[in-house]
């Protein structure tokens, strides 16, 4: 039978104080990695830090910093590697504001591209040398569907994620001979704040009711419910686990069969 064991790796999971990177934290704790939390709210992470397992001696940690400022994200992260190694990545932030493509501004581009690649970008470098030191890593991008579909009112993500999808791609087979993996999961319709927001925004938009439209999205989803972000967690554990070695430059889609593409 497989068991997953993560006992002795270190992870670092960004936007972790809620939605799909708490549920992803709360998992890699319970198969034994020892979690940094990292998100802007630190109310909401002392929170989550309560509630990681620490049954086999865990040893867990927050950091606090704002994804939206790049600055000070970047000075957040390069003092954590200075001081911390870790074997697990999880790149994971907020979405950017929703919109269409002629409602944005070179400004919100700007925003988007740091918020969404940049930041993944320096995190990751950061990371890359303790991993090759040991000749294992893991590094995944929570992505999202879009990059296969995109949505018309989501003109920043599509395009920031997939410059990410994108270089990442590229990064997983010059990691691949140390021993690193590289992967991201396509996100579909999940049960979180940043998901109920939107509808919300689609309802008010649309002069409909909130229940209308949360119908409608899953009526559209083959397995007929959202997802629970922990199934979100459950994935992501085997990617960061030894029985996913040979799983490289991958992106997974995790919708209940939602998205309607062979590729």
């Amino acid at each position: 039978m497989m068991d997953i064991s993560l006992k002795g790796k270190k992870a670092l999971v960004g936007g972790s104080s809620s939605g799909i990177g708490k549920a992803i934290a709360l998992v890699l704790a319970a198969c034994g990695a020892d979690v940094t939390l990292m998100a802007r709210n630190e109310e909401k992470l002392k929170d989550t830090l309560f509630k990681l397992d620490t049954t086999l001696g865990q040893q867990h940690q927050y950091l606090v910093t704002d994804f939206a400022d790049p600055a000070g994200y970047k000075a957040t992260v390069e003092d954590f590697f200075a001081h911390n190694d870790i074997d697990i990545l999880i790149n994971n932030t907020q979405g950017p504001k929703a919109g269409g493509v002629l409602s944005k501004a070179e400004s919100d581009y700007q925003q988007a591209f740091d918020l969404l690649f940049q930041n993944a970008v320096w995190t990751t470098v950061l990371a890359i040398p303790h991993m090759r030191q040991q000749g294992w890593g893991r590094i995944i991008n929570v992505s999202s569907m879009t990059v296969k579909e995109p949505s018309p009112m989501l003109i920043l993500s599509n395009t920031m994620r997939t410059a990410l999808l994108s270089w990442a791609k590229s990064l997983s087979t010059e990691l691949a001979p140390d021993g690193i993996t590289v992967n991201a999961v396509l996100t579909g319709f999940f049960d979180t704040d940043r998901l109920n927001s939107l509808m919300e925004m689609q309802a008010e938009q649309g002069g409909v009711s909130f229940d209308a439209v949360k119908a409608e999205r899953i009526a559209k989803i083959p397995v007929k419910r959202l997802g629970d972000p922990m199934e979100y967690g459950y994935l992501v554990a085997f990617l960061a686990s030894d029985y996913a070695a040979f799983l490289n430059g991958a992106a997974i889609p995790l919708d209940g069969g939602a998205s309607v593409g062979l590729l």
